[in-house]
């Protein structure tokens, strides 16, 4: 069972503030969705562009939820358009090094604080 990264970008054609708007009902239900691991928000505000990339704990999650009720909602959004998903493996490996390199890093930094 390998993680998948989904990433997803859209165009807005409203303002910034409008965008957030229409978008801050859809967090809690992103937040329930299953097999998600995180999301990250993306706001581009000057060229107007949007969107998110996710971790899935697994393919079958990431096109659940591409095939689900959210996403299907935003491509109604008569505000949004130009919107493009891309599925990425995760190389589960190199991200393993970096999360141990960073996880050290914090506690170093911890430890040099609190000295």
């Amino acid at each position: 069972m390998s993680q998948k990264i989904l990433q997803i970008n859209f165009k807005f054609t409203t303002s910034a503030a409008d965008y957030k708007k229409l978008v801050a009902p859809f967090a809690d239900p992103i937040a329930a969705v299953s097999g998600l691991s995180w999301k990250v928000w993306l706001l581009n505000e000057q060229n107007h562009e949007a969107g998110g990339v996710y971790l899935f704990r697994d393919e079958a999650s990431a096109n659940a939820y591409l095939n689900g009720e959210i996403v299907m909602g935003l491509k109604k959004q008569p505000t949004l358009k130009d919107i493009s998903a891309k599925v990425f493996d995760v190389v589960e490996d190199m991200t393993e090094i970096l999360e141990r390199v960073l996880k050290q890093q914090k506690e170093d930094t911890k430890d040099e604080e609190e000295t």
